[in-house]
């Protein structure tokens, strides 16, 4: 079942660099991104039916993060629709960060579920969009790490859990996914994964355009 999204309805994107994508240096506060490729075909399809759209993207952040700041940053605007892009900090902050641990699936989970409940009990429409990893290859830089295929390869054992466990939450909540993970492996077949994410992470902009079209197809 498509949400509806209905005239003066706020709508909010919320995640890491994914989602963030420079919104602060943006004029419209949504960056260069998939949210902002969203808003304008809306704004395209729909002229007739105004809606607010917010991003609080902060690159770099984790389910751990989003969770210290989702009282003023989601909750306080009180969205009639939140969309969630997270999982990919949570899965390498161990091998990008000094200063980094490994994350349970369950402790990812755990906070997720606390970010999902407040929304949920408030009646708030959910968009869950699954985390991704593009199988690139080669080395790319990450910070001060780099990365090549036997990391990324320790980092799609640790990602696939947490894939399961947004399925699940979504499922719980009876929220909307994006399936991103699946669906840029199956893109990937045609192109090679460097022209959706060419460090296999941050999509390109047919990358960004990919995703905005998912999320399009489940909203009316």
């Amino acid at each position: 079942m498509t949400i509806t999204i209905r005239p003066g309805s706020t709508v909010m994107f919320t995640g890491d660099s994914i989602t963030d994508c420079q919104r602060l240096e943006s004029e419209d506060g949504l960056g260069f991104g998939y949210p902002l490729r969203v808003a304008g075909e809306w704004g395209l399809r729909h002229p007739d039916r105004h809606v607010t759209w917010l991003n609080t993207g902060i690159s770099g952040h984790k389910v751990m993060d989003l969770e210290a700041r989702w009282r003023t940053d989601v909750l306080d605007a009180r969205p009639d629709l939140v969309s969630i892009l997270v999982g990919v900090n949570d899965m390498g902050w161990h091998t990008i960060d000094p200063a980094g641990r490994v994350i349970p699936t369950e402790e990812f989970e755990a906070g997720y579920d606390r970010l999902l409940a407040p929304l949920a009990e408030a009646g708030t429409a959910l968009i869950l969009i699954e985390p991704f990893l593009l199988p690139i290859r080669g080395v790319v830089e990450a910070g001060a790490a780099r990365i090549g295929e036997e990391v990324r390869k320790q980092w799609r054992t640790d990602l696939d859990p947490k894939i399961q466990a947004v399925r699940s939450l979504a499922h719980r909540y009876g929220a909307q996914l994006i399936a991103a993970d699946g669906m840029f492996a199956e893109l990937s077949t045609r192109t090679g994964p460097e022209y959706w994410a060419a460090d296999g992470v941050h999509p390109t902009p047919a990358g960004h355009a990919a995703l905005a079209a998912a999320w399009l197809r489940l909203v009316a």
